[in-house]
């Protein structure tokens, strides 16, 4: 079963009428910026969603995990139910609200995207102009990221996960 996909205004209308948006970001995305009223429930949580709802708009940040998981999606929600077409990203370009707190860290993959090319860059550039070693350590970190993306498992992302910027309470965890 696939969803239907809607525009942003079309959500908008629906959620005014009493349909539930369903955030499906993790919590440290959601924390950093989310649509007011949205509930949060982190793809990786996902059951069933019953929320006693009419209809449901799921959305993700750009609308890739959304439409890549519609089957899921479909199953968990037991009403009718809609992906935001082009998510969050769509919903900020139509010009409807947001809630942002910088405050809060950016989202933990970002951090490990950051780590993780700057620990290459690092490894190419002492590689070229100071020994050929430091070459192990491009190549260390490459083989990291292999790992994590057949096995799902990121050693780099909870490693981050336990440093002392990522360790305060989310704040406004909806759902």
């Amino acid at each position: 079963m696939s969803l239907q996909t809607i525009d942003a205004p079309a959500a908008k209308r629906l959620i005014d009428r009493g349909a539930i948006l369903v955030d499906i970001r993790e919590a440290d995305e959601h924390a950093r910026e989310h649509v007011s009223g949205a509930r949060n429930v982190p793809l990786s949580r996902l059951g069933s969603l019953p929320f006693g709802a009419k209809a449901m708009v799921f959305h993700c940040r750009s609308g890739a995990r959304t439409s890549a998981n519609a089957p899921r999606l479909a199953a968990a929600a037991d009403c009718q139910a809609y992906i935001l077409e082009g998510g969050l990203d769509a919903w900020k370009k139509a010009g409807l609200p947001v809630e942002a707190d910088s405050s809060q860290p950016i989202e933990i993959m970002r951090q490990v995207q950051i780590t993780a090319g700057s620990l290459v860059l690092v490894g190419v550039v002492l590689g070229a102009w100071v020994a050929p070693a430091f070459l192990g350590l491009s190549a260390f970190v490459g083989a990291g990221l292999v790992f994590a993306g057949a096995s799902g498992w990121c050693g780099m992302a909870k490693l981050l996960g336990l440093m002392p910027w990522n360790r305060r309470p989310l704040s406004n965890p909806v759902a």
